[in-house]
C-alpha cells in the first residue's frame, strides 16, 4: 500500500513521523472496513485517531468539537461501499489530498509534509470531509491563520516536527496565563517577609 501511495503522491521521505503514522493508520481503517480505496474520510479520521499534538491545537483554535467530527466521518466511513478481495489502493480524491499537502507544505518552504499540511489538503480538496469541515463554519482563510499560530513562524524542518508544537503548554504551565484567569492561588505569609 505505501508504495502505491509513494508512487502516486510524493516521496515518504519528505513526511513527517506522525503523517506517515497517519496515512498507516487510514489504510488499516480502510482494510478493517473492507474498503478498497483510500479516501479522504479514512485519511481525516486517522487525523483525528493519531495526532496528539497539532490538530487538537488546530481544532481548539477554530472551535471545532472533535468528538461531533469523529461521529461525522466515521457515518460517512460506514456508508462507502465495500469489497471482497482485490488490492488496496489510494482513490483519485485520497491522492488529491496528499498531493495538496505536499504543495501546502511547499508553500510555506516546509522540507516536510506535517499533519497541518494535510489538514489543509483535506479542505481544499472538494470531498465530504471538507464539506463537512465547512459545514461547521470552517474557511480557508481561519485555518490558514491558525496554522500560522501553530508553526510560529517555524518551518517544518524535520520529520519529529510536531512533537515541538505547543512544547510549553505540553511540559509546563504558564504562570501568566494563569495569573490572568485569576486561577493561582494567592501568596500567603509575605507580609512579614516584606516587613523584614
Amino acid at each position: 500500500m505505501f508504495s502505491k501511495i509513494k508512487k502516486i503522491a510524493m516521496n515518504l521521505n519528505n513526511l513527517t513521523v506522525k503523517t506517515q503514522e497517519v496515512l498507516q493508520q487510514a489504510q488499516l481503517i480502510a482494510q478493517q472496513k473492507q474498503h478498497q480505496q483510500l479516501e479522504p474520510e479514512h485519511l481525516f479520521k486517522a487525523l483525528l485517531d493519531v495526532d496528539q499534538n497539532a490538530i487538537p491545537y488546530l481544532l481548539k483554535q477554530l472551535e471545532l468539537n472533535p468528538s461531533l467530527l469523529k461521529q461525522i466521518v466515521e457515518k460517512s466511513i460506514d456508508a462507502l461501499p465495500k469489497v471482497q478481495g482485490g488490492q488496496q489502493m489510494l482513490s483519485p480524491k485520497g491522492s488529491q489530498c496528499l498531493m495538496e499537502a505536499q504543495s501546502n507544505a511547499q508553500q510555506k518552504g516546509d522540507e516536510f509534509v506535517a499533519t497541518q499540511h494535510l489538514l489543509l489538503g483535506l479542505f481544499e480538496v472538494n470531498s465530504s470531509v471538507s464539506q463537512m469541515l465547512k459545514d461547521q463554519g470552517l474557511t480557508k482563510k481561519n485555518l490558514q491563520k491558525a496554522i500560522d499560530d501553530l508553526q510560529k513562524g517555524e518551518k517544518v524542518a524535520s520529520a519529529g516536527a510536531e512533537g515541538n508544537y505547543n512544547a510549553l503548554e505540553k511540559y509546563a504551565k504558564n504562570l501568566n496565563k494563569l495569573a490572568q484567569e485569576g486561577k493561582l492561588d494567592p501568596v500567603i505569609g509575605r507580609d512579614e517577609e516584606i516587613r523584614r
